[in-house]
């Protein structure tokens, strides 16, 4: 008795799926001919053993959109690597946000876009000074591991950094882009991203960068967590943050924000940095009006700083300013409101940054991929997951994540590198005093500070939400300059006309 037996054939190899398509757009220093590519690329995973490079199979096809400015020079033309953080979050907010040709048009605080959503020429592309390449991580947007590995394997600091790094270094290798301008947008968690980045390029690569503009920085941890450790330096550099917000809603409306932010800077660092150190030893006449000032700054009452010790949280802050109205702030942008479900609700279930901007990003994008760049895929877009709740930090045991002896070993080393630091004062999410704090207090020399320039905008986590034209001509004379090593602005005031 025989059998036929058919063999099993080995799956095949995954392969690059990108589309590639060409466009004219016109902005604000004229017309501009470029090419599309979107899709994803294949990524191996490479380490080091026996002091030689090891390549494994293939691990991860990764979401990407590129921009190419038809008929330029890669020897001049700068590249920009551009993502998002969350851990989670896909990219679509930059890329439809900020950088790209085509973006969204989210509406405002007051009036948030609704259906139908609709797509904009964004005038201002970072395209008129750089080509672009937008990076979705991990499990985000159209990225996913190669068939037969645990995308959980991605889902942390060291490997997440490891990722995108390859994927850089093979899209520099590939297009022939060593000789260019190399440059790293990030935003929130995008900006630990984004400077371990740097450092694994350096340091496994000799890659060295021209700039990275770090959007709404978060390099220590420690500075916004509310945790018994940490508790008094996170009200500290959250307060200017809510008296900024407390401002936008009305309270001290009779002042100007610049006022309001000076007091509250001078007070956090002073009278309620002191009062919180002295607990139980503070006076108290001193800490009646150390309460006092606390609820004229951020519009919450007396009763309520009482019962909180001094000591306010955020995601409290959020629910709290406008209970009397029934209405919860924006953890990600204090500018807008949504309703809170029960008035002795102490956190609210959503934000209403998200409620009010997420659909237009997401409803623009998958129309544009369709439309615009012949993008046929079904498959699901993953604008975001709570990845955050189980990212792998074991790298930090024991201490809160901190990157920014990272950002002070490539300044060191790379004598051609800028940053760019953009804060926003309506911003929960990472609160402009205390990333700034962090800045203050890199262990740099002047000549490595001399290369650092920030930026400040009345807006939220996201400062495109409001100001994006200002944002794209900052960064585009960003890298204008250091493309070509002019001198950078420490001051606050680039050519965007934003201000310190």
């Amino acid at each position: 008795m025989t059998t036929d037996e058919t063999p099993i054939k080995a799956p095949e190899a995954p392969s690059d799926d990108l589309v590639t398509t060409r466009h004219t757009i016109s902005t604000v220093d004229g017309d501009l001919s470029y090419t599309a590519t979107t899709g994803r690329i294949v990524v191996d995973s490479e380490k080091i053993a026996n002091n030689a490079f090891t390549a494994h199979n293939p691990q991860a096809l990764m979401g990407i959109t590129a921009y190419t400015l038809n008929d330029a020079d890669p020897m001049t033309r700068p590249l920009t690597f551009v993502f998002n953080g969350g851990p989670g979050s896909s990219s679509v907010w930059l890329h439809m946000g900020l950088v790209g040709p085509r973006v969204v048009d989210p509406g405002t605080p007051e009036e948030p876009a609704t259906p139908p959503f609709h797509l904009i020429d964004n005038e201002h592309t970072l395209l008129r000074e750089t080509d672009l390449v937008v990076i979705d991580a991990m499990s985000t947007g159209y990225s996913r591991v190669v068939d037969g590995h645990d995308p959980a394997e991605w889902h942390g600091w060291s490997k997440d950094v490891e990722l995108v790094s390859e994927l850089i270094r093979l899209w520099v290798t590939r297009y022939g882009r060593w000789g260019s301008p190399l440059y790293l947008l990030g935003e929130s968690y995008g900006t630990v991203r984004a400077v371990s980045v740097a450092q694994r390029l350096q340091d496994t690569f000799s890659m060295y960068l021209n700039g990275i503009v770090l959007v709404s920085s978060v390099l220590d941890f420690g500075t916004q967590d509310f945790d018994d450790l940490n508790w008094d330096s996170a009200c500290i550099g959250f307060l200017p943050t809510y008296a900024a917000i407390a401002h936008y809603h009305g309270y001290n409306s009779d002042r100007s924000l610049e006022d309001v932010l000076a007091e509250a800077e001078e007070f956090a660092d002073g009278p309620y940095r002191q009062a919180l150190a002295a607990g139980r030893r503070l006076d108290p006449a001193d800490r009646a009006q150390v309460v006092a000032t606390l609820s004229q700054l951020t519009g919450l009452d007396i009763t309520y700083i009482e019962r909180a010790d001094l000591r306010i949280e955020h995601m409290r802050f959020c629910t709290e300013l406008l209970r009397n109205k029934g209405k919860v702030v924006g953890r990600i942008d204090g500018r807008y409101t949504g309703a809170i479900p029960k008035r002795t609700d102490e956190i609210a279930g959503s934000d209403p940054t998200g409620d009010d901007t997420g659909a237009a990003f997401v409803h623009g994008f998958q129309h544009y991929l369709r439309s615009e760049l012949g993008v046929t895929t079904e498959s699901t877009y993953t604008l975001g997951l709570p990845l955050y709740k189980n990212w792998n930090y074991h790298e930090f045991q024991g201490r809160p994540v901190n990157v920014t002896d990272k950002l002070e070993r490539i300044l060191r080393a790379q004598k051609g590198l800028h940053v760019r630091v953009e804060y926003a004062h309506y911003d929960l999410a990472t609160p402009y005093f205390a990333a700034r704090d962090t800045i203050n207090h890199l262990k740099i020399d002047d000549h490595a500070f001399d290369r650092i320039e920030e930026v400040f905008f009345d807006t939220g986590h996201m400062p495109y939400l409001g100001c994006r034209e200002q944002e794209a001509d900052g960064i585009a004379a960003f890298i204008r300059r250091t493309a070509r090593h002019d001198a950078p602005h420490r001051d606050g005031h680039d050519d965007s006309g934003s201000t310190d």
